[in-house]
């Protein structure tokens, strides 16, 4: 029991390490496009290729790593994304030197993505993954909140720039690296079942490619929206940041309880039903609205929206709940980062030349389609597969 909350602590540990990181880098990252490389809509779409690309490489890199345990895999990301920041940092000097170090980065964070729930769910106790899960993403927005207020603090009281911003978010992920060393190595898994796809847990593939369609649209355009549409500054994402992880902090911890209780299949549909009204009011409700209650409006369906985003937690508890074997969990959770961004990086181009050709409203209207879809798939997820464990 010590040595299991022990891990839990070095973990916990480590994944804040990280959010404050990304909550650095998250902040800065659309106004440091828009003020130091002046790239258009049309550029910030393509720049979502070599961000992404790493997501659809995921199961290979990790096959590529297959030798490194979990939780030694997670300080080997970590570090790969602190390299990536430094190189940000040092290289500043052209947007096609920016795609390379972005790609670095983006490498490292990917692999964290499944292992941060796979490790998550093996510190947890029989039949409460969503109370652990819960846990660990409230921790997540917490850090968050932090790495938001450093750059809102950093920038309007200390002249932060955006070169110290990705230094300090560096520093973190180099501290998250060094907990993740200290715990327990965790499991190994043979190369070839990294890359093997199973037809029992075909269900959990397709629901992860409608994730990563509705999660391009969050990450990428709704940011786009607030800072090219209604003209937002760096400090005004950071503040919307540190709501959404201020709320998180209470609502993760409530969303694990709830999928626990109630199951994956009515948390996953009632976020589907969500989405389609959010992205209906990204889209429109300047056409509806004066421009301050448009904004008030987005502003809060962005909240929303990042709440949301950790609905995904409850997709790993189902395909636990499904899995012919534990062994299968981790690798078939990173098959499924690679096809989730396999769509996503294909929504991200297709998005960026609806926006260009059509306006920025279509995109969410698209969002809104894709958001019906996924209440229907939801609706139809089936439990008829054994767990042994």
């Amino acid at each position: 029991m010590f040595k299991l909350k022990k891990e839990l602590i070095l973990f916990l540990v480590g994944v804040a390490f990280i959010s404050i990181g990304e909550g650095i880098f998250n902040s800065v990252l659309n106004n440091y496009l828009n003020e130091a490389h002046h790239i258009t809509s049309l550029n910030r779409t393509i720049l979502e290729l070599p961000r992404e690309l790493p997501g659809l490489l995921v199961v290979f890199v990790s096959t590529l790593l297959f030798f490194l345990p979990s939780r030694r895999l997670a300080a080997f990301a970590s570090l790969f994304s602190f390299s990536g920041l430094i190189y940000m940092a040092l290289f500043p000097e052209s947007f096609s030197l920016f795609l390379v170090w972005i790609f670095i980065f983006s490498t490292g964070q990917h692999l964290l993505i499944p292992l941060a729930s796979s490790v998550g769910m093996e510190l947890a106790s029989k039949g409460q993954d969503g109370k652990r899960l819960g846990q660990v993403n409230s921790v997540r927005n917490m850090a968050v909140i932090i790495g938001s207020l450093i750059i809102y603090i950093g920038f309007r009281f200390f002249h932060f720039n955006f070169t110290i911003s990705f230094l300090i978010a560096g520093v973190f992920y180099l501290l998250a690296a060094l907990y993740f060393f200290k715990m327990n190595p965790g499991a190994q898994h043979p190369a070839k079942q990294r890359l093997k796809i199973y037809k029992e847990y075909k269900m959990f593939y397709w629901l992860s490619i409608l994730f990563g369609t509705r999660k391009q649209i969050f990450l990428t355009f709704a940011p786009w929206v607030l800072v090219t549409i209604y003209h937002k500054p760096t400090s005004v994402i950071a503040t919307l940041l540190t709501f959404g992880g201020v709320a998180g902090i209470v609502f993760q911890p409530y969303l694990g309880r709830m999928i626990d209780r109630f199951g994956e299949k009515i948390v996953l549909a009632l976020e589907a039903g969500i989405m389609i009204i959010v992205c209906l009011l990204y889209g429109f409700s300047h056409q509806l609205f004066t421009e301050h209650t448009s904004f008030l409006i987005i502003a809060t369906c962005y909240i929303i929206d990042q709440l949301l985003m950790s609905v995904s937690m409850a997709r790993s508890i189902y395909l636990k709940k499904i899995a012919l074997h534990p062994d299968h969990i981790s690798p078939t959770l990173t098959m499924g980062v690679t096809m989730d961004h396999f769509f996503s990086i294909s929504i991200a181009l297709l998005g960026g030349l609806v926006w260009y050709k059509f306006g920025f409203q279509y995109v969410f209207l698209a969002g809104s389609a894709i958001a019906i879809i996924n209440l229907i798939s939801a609706l139809n997820i089936k439990y008829n597969s054994i767990t042994t464990s």
